[in-house]
């Protein structure tokens, strides 16, 4: 999928990712809208091989697991912007960066999500480290049909 020449396809060359196309819509809503020179992207599923990551931090998957599909999110919402901007070298600023995590009630380490996807993008960008998101994470408990618990 990725076909433009910035450096940040080279990088992401590099590091072995492939932007994956965007998915299609699971109900109705679109993966993304642009109004003016801002886009907002729909919320995505961790996936790995394509299928949805399932679990619950806190009770049977670990912070470090977490994080890496987190990170996995992070590509796929690259892909996604990649598709709605054509190049992702015109992106300028990552705004927000929002987090739904899947945890238990004694889960504490939320803030890893998002955390975890602004590094992947920080990685593979030229976006300079003092040029952070706003970030929120948000606990919830009960989940379907992606990290629920099983």
């Amino acid at each position: 999928m990725t076909t433009a020449t910035h450096p940040i396809y080279d990088k992401l060359k590099a590091l072995n990712i492939t932007l994956p196309a965007v998915s299609a819509p699971a109900a109705a809503y679109l993966p993304f809208v642009q109004t003016g020179k801002l886009v907002f992207l729909s919320g995505h599923l961790a996936k790995k091989d394509g299928q949805v990551i399932v679990g619950q931090l806190g009770r049977n998957v670990t912070t470090e697991e977490g994080k890496a599909a987190a990170r996995l999110i992070a590509i796929d919402l690259m892909g996604t912007l990649h598709a709605a901007v054509g190049d992702l070298g015109k992106v300028r600023r990552i705004v927000k960066v929002m987090s739904l995590v899947n945890s238990t009630g004694d889960f504490t380490e939320q803030h890893w999500s998002p955390m975890a996807a602004a590094n992947c993008w920080a990685k593979c960008s030229a976006m300079p480290a003092s040029m952070p998101a706003a970030r929120s994470a948000w606990r919830r408990s009960r989940w379907a049909p992606a990290w629920r618990s099983s």
